[in-house]
């Protein structure tokens, strides 16, 4: 009877690491995009208030808290908040998908693996889904790194932007900016 305990004990332990959920780390995460003016002049811009969660069962999601847009011109930021995202009526944007939790729990510290995930956006009231390629890397015990590895292309007329990037047109007197938005980034989580 004492070896069949022995035994029991010793399966349960070799399943490997529990999965657990985690929480993503605001200060070493980032979400930015890229504008594209007057046919061949980019910038980048980022959002500086991100938060997110991956459960324990691989539901995972990020909100951008729109107001929080950077584009180290306040003048233009206010512009961006009023015109473009009209943070007043739609306040974040939110990313979401399903992870596989047996993968994560199989990356020992130091190592990294490609995945692939379909994302849903929602954003201005519309929901899109967008095919993601990522690196997911380990960087300790109690932390992980997920960094797109091409950039997504967000189209503004599929998420009802499109009049708000002409009043940004109109605004600043540009002849264009472009309605296919780069997006790219770098989220750090930790184990709760």
């Amino acid at each position: 009877m004492k070896i069949i305990h022995i035994l029991i004990v010793s399966a349960l332990f070799a399943t490997g690491p529990c999965i657990a959920a985690w929480s993503l780390d605001n200060d070493a995460s980032q979400v930015s995009f890229v504008s594209v003016k007057a046919g061949d002049a980019g910038e980048v811009h980022r959002f500086t208030e991100i938060s997110g969660e991956l459960s324990a069962e691989g539901s995972a999601s990020v909100t951008i808290q729109l107001a929080s847009v950077d584009t180290l011109i306040p003048l233009r930021d206010e512009r961006m908040r009023e015109l473009l995202f009209q943070t007043n009526l739609f306040p974040t944007a939110s990313l979401s998908t399903n992870i596989d939790m047996d993968a994560l729990a199989a990356l020992a510290p130091g190592d990294s693996m490609d995945m692939t995930a379909n994302l849903t956006l929602d954003l201005h009231g519309q929901q899109i889904s967008l095919a993601a390629e990522m690196i997911v890397a380990r960087l300790g015990d109690h932390r992980l790194m997920v960094s797109s590895r091409k950039p997504l292309i967000v189209n503004a007329a599929s998420v009802d932007l499109v009049k708000g990037i002409e009043a940004l047109r109109e605004i600043a007197n540009l002849p264009s900016i472009s309605k296919a938005v780069p997006v790219s980034f770098v989220l750090s989580f930790v184990e709760d």
